[in-house]
């Protein structure tokens, strides 16, 4: 196996990192922008957070393709013009005009017709544009790094993909501020759109000029690969499962409907939780000062309120970070499957919790902050068990196909827990229903058993 030192094998992983973290920005603090939406444009919570529910999609959808070209054509292409494409859907949600703020005031089904073309430009160029290229930023790093780093594939797969959370903390209380400011947002969240929208085109350009595959047979100085394991008749060496071999096992596919189980709770709970908290404390702040349920609260009171609620998302996105990192060389020590069902049973009592949790900001952050450890810990935890199950050859088709779990959870969770929502009247029903689904997930991580591994 060759060595090679002239490109230094950290700097995949520092353009993994400006990659995720874009991705981030893109996507895990939209749950503050439902409210000023609402408000500017006269739209309900399940046709905002529709919005949300196809970009995830989209995005998820877009991870498989996205590394067969990347295998093709090499990941820094493929981040380059994907990352413009994000940048410039997320730019243009900036571009779209506001109705008339009497025609919104008067509601009615004037405001909703004015409401509806808007309401489809949210979908294209948030939705549609920026999730596809999205889709194609966040695959490539993850398929690339850990070719990097043999000896630390685990660590590589998580340092990739710790920018999600990252984003997320920077975009979280940022938006918030902005949208509060009388100098950028006046309440509005279109100028975020803009601004943020700037910064994510700066941000791929440089992470792809990061990313390059590396020679093949590729090792690290002072790395031996492990030798092959000893069976009875001798050295037994075992090659690495095709693409087509993987799709036919029943464990990817269970793989494939726990991931689901995991992102579909995950994503609501992002999706909704500010507006969750916002919500809860509004009315406790009501009934704390004897106010009628209808009786508009303060409007410094209701940017503290916004700016308290906007800690939950930024708690569960440091969480979400942090454990990206972290997990990995655990799982390399004690196996992914006990970590999976460990965090799996937390993440069920976590949902429970979090309805109560809305009123008081301190106990949603620390709900929040359990979330994001658990949902973060994902997507080291099912990329590792894809190598651990399939190895590294297949890894960008493998694991696209596999995150495409996340997309269709992305528009099922945003989506039905809009709905819910609205039907109830309560943010509880959707996060019971989360619970439900995440004990699926325990059931099928709790039973689950590696593939036979494949003679060379």
């Amino acid at each position: 196996m060759s060595e090679q030192t002239t490109f230094p094998r950290w700097i995949p992983l520092l353009g993994g990192l400006l990659g995720s973290t874009t991705c981030g920005l893109l996507l895990y603090a939209f749950s503050v922008f439902i409210k000023p939406l609402q408000a500017q444009f006269g739209w309900t919570v399940p046709q905002v957070a529709l919005a949300y529910a196809i970009i995830c999609l989209i995005f998820g959808l877009m991870t498989f393709p996205a590394g067969r070209l990347s295998d093709k054509f090499g990941p820094r292409n493929v981040v380059l013009i994907g990352g413009i494409i994000m940048a410039f859907g997320f730019y243009m949600v900036s571009t779209i005009s506001p109705p008339d703020p009497a025609v919104i005031a008067a509601g009615g089904d004037a405001a909703k017709a004015a409401g509806q073309k808007p309401l489809y430009m949210l979908y294209l160029y948030y939705g549609v544009i920026a999730g596809f290229g999205g889709g194609c930023v966040y695959l490539p790093p993850i398929a690339t790094a850990p070719k990097w780093w043999p000896d630390r594939r685990a660590l590589a797969t998580g340092f990739t993909v710790v920018g999600l959370g990252l984003g997320s903390f920077i975009m979280a209380p940022m938006a918030t501020y902005m949208i509060n400011s009388p100098g950028i947002g006046n309440g509005s969240a279109l100028p975020v759109f803009k601004y943020v929208g700037i910064a994510m085109g700066i941000m791929v350009v440089l992470a792809a000029l990061c990313l390059k595959v590396p020679p093949p047979g590729y090792k690290p100085a002072g790395w031996n690969p492990p030798a092959p394991a000893a069976g009875s008749g001798g050295p037994k060496a075992y090659r690495d499962y095709t693409y087509e071999e993987t799709k036919k096992t029943a464990q990817f596919w269970l793989l494939w409907v726990a991931y689901f189980c995991g992102s579909f709770a995950g994503l609501m709970v992002i999706g909704l939780i500010a507006a969750h908290g916002i919500d809860a404390m509004s009315l406790a702040y009501k009934a704390k000062n004897a106010l009628d349920a209808a009786a508009e609260i303060p409007a410094q009171e209701a940017k503290n309120i916004a700016m308290a609620a906007a800690g939950a998302p930024s708690t569960l996105a440091i969480f979400n970070a942090l454990v990206r990192i972290l997990i990995g060389p655990l799982a390399d020590k004690i196996g992914t499957k006990k970590i999976f069902v460990t965090l799996f049973i937390l993440q069920v009592g976590a949902m429970l919790l979090l309805s109560p949790a809305g009123s008081n900001a301190t106990f949603l952050a620390a709900i929040a902050a359990l979330i994001g450890w658990n949902y973060g810990a994902m997507f080291t935890l099912f990329p590792a068990t894809t190598l651990q199950y399939y190895g590294p050859t297949a890894q960008g088709s493998n694991y696209g196909l596999l995150f495409t779990a996340w997309g269709v959870a992305g528009f099922c969770g945003p989506y039905f827990g809009g709905q819910l929502r609205a039907m109830t009247g309560s943010f509880l029903i959707p996060f019971v229903v989360s619970a439900v689904i995440l004990a699926v997930a325990v059931i099928i991580l709790s039973t689950l058993k590696a593939p036979e591994k494949k003679p060379a």
